[in-house]
């Protein structure tokens, strides 16, 4: 195709943060395996210690070295950077509910109509944003990465023990990803089965992740906001049985999988649940269901949005 797309981000993984913004980072390397020349800039994010106007400064470099095809920003600030420029066209991605929240969500909702298309992970979340005509494009799963495996394999390459029934947190622990509701639940049932432990995955290679869900019994969910949480999507692709509560669109993507459990947010609903599936002690199908959810599917959407705007 060769055309030469620029990706400005506040979220990408390296070294120090190897789990920071791994779903921009997987679209990037599949938007160059289609064929696209695709720069990355990462502008701001305190985890990089980056303001935003040094982002600026060199946004505006950037664009002065080099020409591009089309500019597609991640995130509300890295959107308002790559929109202080009309020489290219702007697609703006709007990752979650978390970012619809209090004064961020009003910049979400006045940045919207300057972009020149948008993305949003749900039918709810485009309903939040107020733009009609936004692409819903939840973040892919990527199938050859997430893949069954035997769970005593997983376990010994991990270091876990084979004897334990294991509930798998997995993701960056920040305020409104509740930890401490699947902490209570998992707290909850050690009273009852000193075999219960809970797994922590945070701050691990996004390639280690595979092994943490086959290697655990059940992942457990309790956000406070979500748009289309990936986690769930990488879980089902390996098969592990999961409980949620309602956010985002996961009753929709764990919606008939069997051992697959909606609950509410509070520490004995979600324990109940957390029994039901590891009493049931069987992996799911969610593999087969989610088929439709891949990576490949997502990249294909992205580039349908592109060529509208070349």
């Amino acid at each position: 195709m060769g055309r030469r797309v620029l990706v400005v981000t506040n979220m990408y993984p390296d070294e120090e943060n190897p789990d920071f913004g791994t779903f921009v980072h997987e679209q990037v390397v599949g938007l160059r395996a289609r064929g696209l020349k695709v720069d990355v800039l990462v502008v701001g994010g305190k985890r990089r210690k980056l303001s935003y106007v040094e982002g600026l400064r060199r946004f505006r470099r950037r664009l002065h070295e080099r020409r591009y095809d089309l500019i597609h920003a991640h995130y509300v600030f890295s959107g308002i950077i790559a929109r202080l420029q009309r020489r290219y066209p702007l697609v703006v991605s709007f990752h979650g509910a978390a970012e619809m929240v209090g004064w961020v969500g009003l910049l979400c909702k006045m940045l919207a109509p300057l972009a020149d298309a948008v993305t949003v992970t749900s039918e709810q979340h485009k309903v939040q944003l107020g733009r009609e005509d936004a692409y819903v494009i939840p973040c892919g799963v990527d199938l050859d990465l997430f893949v069954p495996m035997p769970k005593e394999e997983a376990r010994q390459r991990l270091g876990l023990p084979q004897d334990k029934k294991l509930v798998l947190f997995a993701g960056i622990v920040r305020p409104e990803k509740r930890l401490d509701i699947i902490q209570a639940a998992v707290e909850t049932l050690r009273r009852e089965d000193d075999q219960v432990d809970l797994v922590i995955a945070t701050g691990q290679p996004h390639e280690r992740i595979p092994l943490y869900m086959n290697a655990c019994d059940v992942l457990a969910l309790a956000s406070d906001y979500e748009g289309s949480p990936v986690v769930v999507k990488e879980a089902m692709a390996c098969n592990l049985p999961i409980v949620s509560v309602d956010v985002g669109d996961v009753a929709q993507v764990i919606g008939g999988t069997e051992g697959c459990y909606i609950c509410q947010r509070h520490p004995a609903d979600m324990a109940q649940k957390l029994r039901w599936a590891l009493d049931r002690g069987q992996r799911t199908n969610g593999r087969q269901a989610i088929q439709r959810l891949g990576l490949e599917t997502t990249l294909d959407r992205l580039l349908q949005v592109y060529e509208r705007l070349w």
